[in-house]
């Protein structure tokens, strides 16, 4: 069974980047476009969001310049993979602790 793959980066103010992903197990088979479905409702302007939020690694950079540096990270994409799972949550798991975290009144 597939595993499915959130890929993210963040660019710093230099339009420096640090890619990563995060490979969530999928016990219950969730489609890539029911991920991809709530994810984009967590995102803030359709794109952006806090790693401690969505409970994903930090990729910025050692060096922080706080005139041009920004907190938010990149959404790049949802896929399925067959690689093993490197998170402790299952996407189930994931995905209802974003809902909580993002869109709780």
């Amino acid at each position: 069974m597939p595993n499915i793959k959130l890929n993210y980066l963040y660019r710093d103010a230099g339009n420096y980047k640090n890619y990563s992903s995060v490979v969530f197990g999928n016990k219950d088979q969730i489609s890539v476009a029911s991920v991809n479905q709530i994810v984009n409702k967590c995102l803030i302007d359709d794109e952006f969001f806090y790693a401690n939020e969505w409970q994903v690694p930090d990729l910025h950079f050692a060096q922080w310049d706080n005139d041009l540096d920004h907190t938010f990270h990149e959404f790049e994409s949802i896929e399925l993979t067959d690689e093993q799972s490197n998170c402790n949550l299952d996407i189930s798991e994931w995905l209802k602790s974003l809902q909580s975290a993002i869109l709780a009144p």
